[in-house]
Protein backbone atom coordinates (compact mmCIF):
# COMPACT_ATOMS: atom_id res chain seq x y z
CA UNK A 1 0.00 0.00 0.00
CA UNK A 2 1.40 3.33 -0.77
CA UNK A 3 2.05 5.61 2.17
CA UNK A 4 0.11 8.67 2.32
CA UNK A 5 1.73 12.01 0.99
CA UNK A 6 0.37 13.67 4.08
CA UNK A 7 -0.65 11.75 7.72
CA UNK A 8 -1.58 13.98 10.95
CA UNK A 9 -2.03 12.54 14.40
CA UNK A 10 -3.27 13.54 17.25
CA UNK A 11 -2.32 17.28 16.12
CA UNK A 12 -3.08 20.46 18.74
CA UNK A 13 -1.65 23.79 19.15
CA UNK A 14 -2.82 25.69 22.32
CA UNK A 15 -2.40 29.18 22.56
CA UNK A 16 -1.31 31.18 25.42
CA UNK A 17 -2.44 35.48 25.56
CA UNK A 18 -2.30 37.62 27.86
CA UNK A 19 -1.25 39.17 30.92
CA UNK A 20 -3.56 36.59 32.73
CA UNK A 21 -2.01 33.60 30.55
CA UNK A 22 -5.15 33.14 29.02
CA UNK A 23 -5.13 29.47 27.63
CA UNK A 24 -7.03 29.34 23.90
CA UNK A 25 -7.09 25.69 22.28
CA UNK A 26 -7.31 26.03 18.16
CA UNK A 27 -6.66 22.37 17.00
CA UNK A 28 -7.71 20.03 19.60
CA UNK A 29 -6.41 16.80 18.56
CA UNK A 30 -6.87 15.98 14.74
CA UNK A 31 -6.05 13.33 12.80
CA UNK A 32 -6.47 12.68 9.22
CA UNK A 33 -4.58 11.37 5.92
CA UNK A 34 -4.49 13.04 2.12
CA UNK A 35 -3.84 10.64 -0.23
CA UNK A 36 -1.23 10.70 -3.36
CA UNK A 37 -2.71 12.21 -6.10
CA UNK A 38 -5.94 13.18 -4.61
CA UNK A 39 -6.87 16.39 -4.12
CA UNK A 40 -8.16 16.91 -0.28
CA UNK A 41 -10.54 20.07 0.79
CA UNK A 42 -9.86 21.00 4.14
CA UNK A 43 -13.26 22.51 5.28
CA UNK A 44 -14.53 24.80 7.98
CA UNK A 45 -16.13 28.70 8.87
CA UNK A 46 -13.98 31.27 9.21
CA UNK A 47 -11.94 30.90 12.71
CA UNK A 48 -12.26 27.13 12.70
CA UNK A 49 -8.00 26.28 12.77
CA UNK A 50 -7.94 25.77 9.41
CA UNK A 51 -4.88 28.02 9.03
CA UNK A 52 -3.35 27.09 12.44
CA UNK A 53 -3.05 23.59 10.85
CA UNK A 54 -1.52 24.62 7.85
CA UNK A 55 0.97 26.33 9.35
CA UNK A 56 1.83 23.83 11.61
CA UNK A 57 2.02 21.12 9.10
CA UNK A 58 4.61 24.09 7.23
CA UNK A 59 6.89 24.50 9.82
CA UNK A 60 5.87 28.05 10.85
CA UNK A 61 4.66 27.32 14.47
CA UNK A 62 5.58 24.54 16.41
CA UNK A 63 2.29 22.33 17.71
CA UNK A 64 1.67 21.50 21.51
CA UNK A 65 1.36 17.93 20.58
CA UNK A 66 0.70 15.81 18.17
CA UNK A 67 2.43 15.05 15.00
CA UNK A 68 2.50 14.77 11.54
CA UNK A 69 4.69 13.71 8.41
CA UNK A 70 5.14 15.39 4.87
CA UNK A 71 6.29 13.04 1.99
CA UNK A 72 7.04 10.32 4.82
CA UNK A 73 9.65 12.82 6.63
CA UNK A 74 8.80 14.88 9.77
CA UNK A 75 7.98 18.37 9.29
CA UNK A 76 10.20 21.00 8.69
CA UNK A 77 12.34 18.59 6.98
CA UNK A 78 14.23 21.03 3.96
CA UNK A 79 14.40 17.53 1.24
CA UNK A 80 10.84 17.36 2.07
CA UNK A 81 10.25 20.99 1.73
CA UNK A 82 11.94 20.98 -1.64
CA UNK A 83 8.87 19.11 -2.86
CA UNK A 84 6.09 21.19 -1.77
CA UNK A 85 4.68 24.17 -3.04
CA UNK A 86 2.81 26.06 -0.15
CA UNK A 87 0.35 29.43 -1.02
CA UNK A 88 -0.54 30.44 2.45
CA UNK A 89 -3.63 32.93 3.28
CA UNK A 90 -2.06 35.89 3.87
CA UNK A 91 1.16 35.93 1.44
CA UNK A 92 3.88 38.73 1.69
CA UNK A 93 5.42 40.18 -1.44
CA UNK A 94 8.60 42.76 -1.79
CA UNK A 95 6.07 45.27 -3.45
CA UNK A 96 8.75 46.87 -5.29
CA UNK A 97 9.93 43.65 -7.44
CA UNK A 98 7.89 42.20 -10.57
CA UNK A 99 6.54 39.23 -10.63
CA UNK A 100 9.29 37.99 -12.67
CA UNK A 101 12.08 39.16 -10.45
CA UNK A 102 10.16 37.39 -7.54
CA UNK A 103 9.75 34.30 -9.17
CA UNK A 104 13.14 33.89 -9.93
CA UNK A 105 13.65 34.61 -6.39
CA UNK A 106 11.42 31.79 -5.40
CA UNK A 107 12.94 29.70 -8.13
CA UNK A 108 16.79 30.30 -6.41
CA UNK A 109 15.54 29.25 -3.02
CA UNK A 110 14.51 25.84 -4.89
CA UNK A 111 17.69 25.59 -6.34
CA UNK A 112 16.89 25.97 -10.19
CA UNK A 113 19.21 27.28 -12.66
CA UNK A 114 18.94 30.60 -14.62
CA UNK A 115 17.38 28.90 -17.99
CA UNK A 116 14.91 26.72 -16.02
CA UNK A 117 13.73 29.64 -13.64
CA UNK A 118 12.62 31.95 -16.63
CA UNK A 119 10.94 28.80 -18.73
CA UNK A 120 9.42 27.97 -15.11
CA UNK A 121 8.39 31.42 -14.47
CA UNK A 122 7.45 32.65 -18.22
CA UNK A 123 5.21 29.45 -18.32
CA UNK A 124 3.25 30.28 -14.92
CA UNK A 125 2.60 33.68 -15.61
CA UNK A 126 1.33 33.18 -18.85
CA UNK A 127 -0.70 30.14 -17.59
CA UNK A 128 -2.12 32.87 -14.50
CA UNK A 129 -3.09 36.02 -16.83
CA UNK A 130 -0.32 37.34 -15.74
CA UNK A 131 2.17 37.63 -18.93
CA UNK A 132 1.09 41.49 -19.65
CA UNK A 133 1.90 42.59 -16.64
CA UNK A 134 5.47 40.31 -15.61
CA UNK A 135 7.31 43.37 -15.53
CA UNK A 136 5.82 45.97 -13.33
CA UNK A 137 6.00 46.35 -9.98
CA UNK A 138 3.73 44.35 -7.59
CA UNK A 139 2.63 47.76 -5.99
CA UNK A 140 0.64 48.26 -8.74
CA UNK A 141 -1.17 45.03 -8.99
CA UNK A 142 -5.02 44.16 -7.63
CA UNK A 143 -5.34 42.11 -4.94
CA UNK A 144 -6.32 39.50 -7.58
CA UNK A 145 -3.26 39.79 -9.36
CA UNK A 146 -1.07 39.18 -5.98
CA UNK A 147 -3.40 36.15 -5.71
CA UNK A 148 -2.02 34.42 -8.77
CA UNK A 149 1.17 35.55 -7.76
CA UNK A 150 0.94 33.41 -5.00
CA UNK A 151 0.12 30.66 -6.97
CA UNK A 152 2.62 30.75 -8.99
CA UNK A 153 5.18 31.04 -6.83
CA UNK A 154 3.57 27.90 -4.80
CA UNK A 155 3.99 26.09 -8.55
CA UNK A 156 7.61 27.07 -9.77
CA UNK A 157 9.34 24.40 -7.94
CA UNK A 158 7.03 21.61 -9.72
CA UNK A 159 6.16 20.18 -6.18
CA UNK A 160 4.75 16.72 -5.71
CA UNK A 161 2.20 18.00 -2.37
CA UNK A 162 0.47 21.46 -3.38
CA UNK A 163 -0.78 23.07 -0.27
CA UNK A 164 -3.20 26.24 -0.98
CA UNK A 165 -4.68 28.12 2.17
CA UNK A 166 -7.80 29.75 0.83
CA UNK A 167 -6.30 29.92 -3.08
CA UNK A 168 -9.94 31.92 -4.25
CA UNK A 169 -9.29 34.64 -1.80
CA UNK A 170 -9.31 37.91 -3.61
CA UNK A 171 -10.41 36.35 -7.07
CA UNK A 172 -13.44 37.24 -9.03
CA UNK A 173 -15.55 34.60 -10.85
CA UNK A 174 -13.16 34.35 -13.66
CA UNK A 175 -10.11 33.62 -11.39
CA UNK A 176 -12.15 31.39 -9.33
CA UNK A 177 -12.71 29.50 -12.38
CA UNK A 178 -9.40 29.15 -13.43
CA UNK A 179 -7.95 28.11 -10.14
CA UNK A 180 -10.43 25.07 -9.93
CA UNK A 181 -8.80 24.95 -13.67
CA UNK A 182 -5.80 24.84 -12.97
CA UNK A 183 -6.39 22.52 -9.72
CA UNK A 184 -8.01 19.79 -12.00
CA UNK A 185 -4.72 20.08 -13.82
CA UNK A 186 -2.45 19.32 -10.71
CA UNK A 187 -4.51 16.34 -10.25
CA UNK A 188 -4.25 15.25 -13.53
CA UNK A 189 -0.57 15.39 -13.53
CA UNK A 190 -0.72 13.38 -10.41
CA UNK A 191 -0.19 15.77 -8.44
CA UNK A 192 -1.41 15.76 -4.49
CA UNK A 193 -3.54 19.35 -3.88
CA UNK A 194 -4.32 20.37 -0.03
CA UNK A 195 -6.42 23.00 0.18
CA UNK A 196 -8.58 25.14 2.89
CA UNK A 197 -11.74 26.92 1.90
CA UNK A 198 -14.76 27.90 3.16
CA UNK A 199 -16.39 28.04 0.18
CA UNK A 200 -18.77 25.06 -0.59
CA UNK A 201 -19.34 25.23 -4.10
CA UNK A 202 -15.26 24.82 -4.77
CA UNK A 203 -14.76 22.14 -2.85
CA UNK A 204 -18.19 20.46 -4.06
CA UNK A 205 -16.74 20.30 -7.55
CA UNK A 206 -12.93 19.88 -6.71
CA UNK A 207 -12.45 17.63 -3.81
CA UNK A 208 -11.46 13.80 -3.63
CA UNK A 209 -12.33 13.47 -0.29
CA UNK A 210 -13.28 16.54 2.58
CA UNK A 211 -12.77 16.91 6.18
CA UNK A 212 -14.26 19.45 7.99
CA UNK A 213 -13.18 21.06 11.14
CA UNK A 214 -15.04 23.49 13.63
CA UNK A 215 -14.14 24.77 16.60
CA UNK A 216 -10.67 22.66 16.26
CA UNK A 217 -11.82 19.54 15.80
CA UNK A 218 -11.95 17.31 13.07
CA UNK A 219 -16.03 16.30 12.79
CA UNK A 220 -16.19 14.03 9.56
CA UNK A 221 -13.42 12.94 7.06
CA UNK A 222 -13.89 10.84 4.20
CA UNK A 223 -15.30 11.38 -0.05
CA UNK A 224 -18.46 13.68 -0.20
CA UNK A 225 -20.88 10.93 -1.27
CA UNK A 226 -20.31 8.81 1.56
CA UNK A 227 -20.73 12.00 4.09
CA UNK A 228 -23.78 13.46 2.00
CA UNK A 229 -27.12 11.13 3.90
CA UNK A 230 -28.24 9.11 1.43
CA UNK A 231 -31.75 10.01 3.22
CA UNK A 232 -34.32 11.96 0.94
CA UNK A 233 -34.86 15.36 2.64
CA UNK A 234 -38.42 16.59 0.37
CA UNK A 235 -39.51 15.67 -2.91
CA UNK A 236 -40.20 18.54 -5.62
CA UNK A 237 -43.01 18.27 -7.87
CA UNK A 238 -43.42 20.09 -10.63
CA UNK A 239 -47.00 20.16 -11.90
CA UNK A 240 -49.66 22.18 -14.27
CA UNK A 241 -53.11 22.50 -13.63
CA UNK A 242 -56.15 24.87 -14.25
CA UNK A 243 -56.86 28.11 -11.54
CA UNK A 244 -59.64 25.72 -10.14
CA UNK A 245 -57.21 22.84 -9.39
CA UNK A 246 -54.71 24.36 -7.97
CA UNK A 247 -57.15 26.41 -5.75
CA UNK A 248 -58.41 22.89 -4.44
CA UNK A 249 -54.96 21.37 -4.16
CA UNK A 250 -54.01 23.94 -1.81
CA UNK A 251 -57.16 23.47 0.25
CA UNK A 252 -55.80 20.09 0.47
CA UNK A 253 -52.47 20.50 1.03
CA UNK A 254 -52.21 23.15 3.17
CA UNK A 255 -48.64 22.08 4.82
CA UNK A 256 -50.92 20.44 7.60
CA UNK A 257 -50.51 16.72 7.67
CA UNK A 258 -52.65 14.31 9.44
CA UNK A 259 -51.17 13.06 12.82
CA UNK A 260 -49.43 16.51 13.51
CA UNK A 261 -49.38 17.85 17.21
CA UNK A 262 -52.06 20.31 18.50
CA UNK A 263 -51.30 23.21 18.96
CA UNK A 264 -48.12 22.62 16.99
CA UNK A 265 -46.71 25.44 14.98
CA UNK A 266 -47.52 25.43 11.05
CA UNK A 267 -45.23 24.52 8.82
CA UNK A 268 -44.68 26.52 5.65
CA UNK A 269 -46.92 26.57 2.73
CA UNK A 270 -45.56 23.29 0.15
CA UNK A 271 -46.98 25.38 -2.74
CA UNK A 272 -45.02 27.50 -4.54
CA UNK A 273 -45.03 28.81 -8.23
CA UNK A 274 -42.21 28.82 -11.46
CA UNK A 275 -42.02 29.92 -14.90
CA UNK A 276 -42.27 26.07 -15.82
CA UNK A 277 -45.57 25.49 -13.49
CA UNK A 278 -46.55 24.80 -10.08
CA UNK A 279 -44.30 23.26 -7.39
CA UNK A 280 -45.41 21.46 -4.50
CA UNK A 281 -42.85 20.38 -1.78
CA UNK A 282 -43.65 17.14 -0.38
CA UNK A 283 -42.40 15.48 2.87
CA UNK A 284 -42.76 11.61 2.46
CA UNK A 285 -43.74 9.22 0.06
CA UNK A 286 -47.29 8.81 0.99
CA UNK A 287 -47.68 12.75 0.70
CA UNK A 288 -46.39 12.42 -3.09
CA UNK A 289 -48.43 9.50 -3.54
CA UNK A 290 -51.76 11.35 -2.85
CA UNK A 291 -50.80 14.46 -4.40
CA UNK A 292 -49.99 12.95 -7.86
CA UNK A 293 -53.29 11.03 -7.53
CA UNK A 294 -55.11 14.36 -6.96
CA UNK A 295 -53.17 15.80 -10.03
CA UNK A 296 -54.05 13.12 -12.41
CA UNK A 297 -57.60 13.04 -11.04
CA UNK A 298 -58.30 16.98 -11.07
CA UNK A 299 -57.24 16.94 -14.87
CA UNK A 300 -53.79 18.16 -14.44
CA UNK A 301 -50.24 16.74 -15.69
CA UNK A 302 -46.77 16.11 -13.52
CA UNK A 303 -43.55 17.43 -15.80
CA UNK A 304 -41.10 16.36 -12.71
CA UNK A 305 -40.34 14.72 -8.93
CA UNK A 306 -37.34 15.17 -8.09
CA UNK A 307 -36.21 13.55 -4.81
CA UNK A 308 -33.94 16.51 -2.45
CA UNK A 309 -31.08 14.87 -0.70
CA UNK A 310 -28.56 16.28 1.80
CA UNK A 311 -26.44 18.84 -0.12
CA UNK A 312 -23.11 19.69 1.12
CA UNK A 313 -23.93 23.35 2.77
CA UNK A 314 -26.56 21.53 4.69
CA UNK A 315 -23.44 18.63 6.03
CA UNK A 316 -21.41 21.77 6.81
CA UNK A 317 -24.46 23.82 8.98
CA UNK A 318 -25.12 19.99 9.96
CA UNK A 319 -21.56 19.24 11.46
CA UNK A 320 -20.94 23.11 12.20
CA UNK A 321 -23.42 23.98 14.69
CA UNK A 322 -22.98 26.89 16.24
CA UNK A 323 -20.63 29.56 15.48
CA UNK A 324 -16.71 28.99 16.18
CA UNK A 325 -15.25 31.66 18.42
CA UNK A 326 -13.52 34.10 16.10
CA UNK A 327 -10.17 34.27 18.00
CA UNK A 328 -9.52 30.59 16.32
CA UNK A 329 -7.91 31.18 12.80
Amino acid sequence: MTAPVLEVDGLRKEFVRGFLRKRTVAVDGISFRVERGEVFGFLGPNGAGKTTTMKMLMGLIYPSSGKATILGAAVGDIEAKRRIGYLPENPYFYDYLSATEYLHMIGRIYGLDRAERHKRSSRLLERLGLAMAESRAMRSYSKGMLQRVGLAQALIGDPELVVLDEPMSGLDPIGRREVRDLIIELREQGKTVFFSTHILADANLLCDRVGIIVKGKLRDVGPLGELLSPKVLRIDVLWQGSEQLQAALREQFDGSEPGSEPGSEPTASPHSSSSEGQVFVAQAQAQLDRFVAAVIAGGGEISSVTPQRETLEQLFVRDSGSRPEEQRS
